[in-house]
């Protein structure tokens, strides 16, 4: 069984500007992954400067395929799982609805 754990904003950032969710519910691969920390420690610290608007959901979809985590609103980590497109909230995983707001360029960052 994927035993979940929980990730302290805390333990992973000294000072975070957004604190809610104060931790994620991940399994022990997430848990450690440091791609999924650098997103989470930019939306915590609401520290954008690396990211940019990307150009097309084909630059979204690349990264997401390489396992990485860009950025919808600013708020949510989102992950490629299973052919599925994820988004991160405090109690894990959640599968993202595809309303109109998932196909604006200008909601997405990319590292």
């Amino acid at each position: 069984m994927n035993k979940k754990e929980r990730l302290y904003i805390a333990d992973i950032i000294d000072d975070p500007v957004v604190s809610y969710p104060s931790y994620y519910l991940l399994s022990r691969s997430m848990h450690s992954n440091e791609l999924l920390h650098a997103a989470l420690e930019a939306i915590h610290q609401m520290e954008f400067a690396f990211y940019r608007e990307p150009k097309n959901y084909e630059e979204i979809f690349r990264l997401l395929q390489a396992g990485q985590f860009p950025l919808f609103k600013e708020r949510y980590a989102i992950g490629y799982f299973g052919g599925r497109v994820m988004y991160l909230e405090s109690n894990g995983w959640k599968s993202m609805p595809m309303t109109e707001d998932a196909f604006k360029m200008e909601n997405w960052l990319i590292f």
